[in-house]
């Protein structure tokens, strides 16, 4: 009877504390709370490497690897404008944990964690690569990135990759809206929730994003991409304006939210693909990202391109 009474006097004292827990997860309309500053910062890469062979891993192995293969965690110590210990770069130390399993690979499926490109998709990709390194006949045939209508290594739009640098994300909700102010780009992707979707012929940068609650998700389906942001060439990926992308945000504690999406691209890939990632609470500041003022650097970066042999 004792440990009876005092089992019950436990439970009730974790009521409160329970409680108030799931107030300060919503928002003053009842809605799980997404609001903040996040980070997408991890040293696990969206593919998984050679060195793993499975998409979990131990404290030991991920040690080792980092200490084997410092290029993976982007930890050399090269110097310069540019280089990876410079301004220009923000890595993240750690490998994303979810449910308490160090991931090797962002991507969950398929089980290899690689994107499945087709033959075409493959083809599609090089073909743009090497567009980078020989179109310069003027600034519309450079990439979106450069020329400052998106942020670079995929980091806007749908989905979230995870950028070289500049990896914050400020979500803003109301009852009929989640706004995702990214760092990267400057751009402001506004998800409508529970509205009807543009019309095909209506594009947008970062697509056309509706959102609903399922339980306490919040499932958004993009779609209608501009053809322009299809190629994130510092990645390099490949994600063709005719794509679906699903993307799953989930409050989980106040320092995370579970960000899941899958990409259904038929143009580019043999299935859809699917990955999982943390977004981490932070207390970093949103800076300006001015890209190339005045348009100096893309002047420069013609030139230099009308000028190679």
């Amino acid at each position: 009877m004792r440990v009876a009474l005092m089992s019950l006097a436990a439970c009730l004292l974790c009521v409160p504390a329970a409680l108030a827990q799931s107030a300060m997860l919503r928002t003053s309309f009842g809605a799980p709370d997404l609001e903040g500053v996040w980070s997408t910062l991890t040293a696990t890469p969206l593919e998984r490497p050679p060195a793993f062979d499975g998409p979990t891993t131990t404290e030991e192995k991920a040690k080792a690897f980092a200490l084997a293969n410092p290029e993976a965690f982007m930890a050399d110590t090269s110097d310069g404008v540019g280089a990876r210990v410079s301004e220009w770069w923000e890595f993240g130390g750690e490998m994303t944990r979810i449910g308490g399993q160090i991931r090797t690979s962002l991507i969950v499926d398929p089980p290899d964690g690689k994107m499945p490109y087709s033959a075409a998709g493959r083809t599609r990709l090089r073909q743009l690569q090497q567009e980078v390194l020989t179109a310069f006949d003027g600034p519309e045939v450079r990439p979106a990135t450069e020329r400052c209508l998106a942020g670079g290594s995929g980091a806007t739009g749908a989905p979230l990759f995870v950028p070289r640098y500049n990896a914050n994300y400020q979500l803003v909700q109301t009852p009929a809206h989640l706004v995702i102010s990214m760092e990267a780009g400057r751009e402001a992707r506004i998800i409508r929730i529970d509205a009807p979707r543009l019309p095909p012929a209506m594009r947008r940068w970062m697509g056309d994003s509706i959102g609903h609650w399922e339980g306490d998700t919040l499932v958004v389906e993009t779609q209608g991409f501009v053809p322009g942001d299809a190629f994130k060439p510092s990645a390099p990926i490949l994600v063709s304006e005719n794509a679906k992308v699903t993307e799953r945000f989930t409050r989980l504690s106040p320092g995370e939210i579970l960000y899941t999406y899958a990409v259904d691209d038929p143009e580019t890939f043999t299935q859809p693909w699917r990955a999982e990632m943390i977004l981490h609470a932070t207390q970093a500041r949103m800076f300006e990202y001015a890209c190339h003022e005045a348009n100096h650097s893309l002047t420069g970066m013609l030139e230099g391109g009308w000028a190679a042999p």
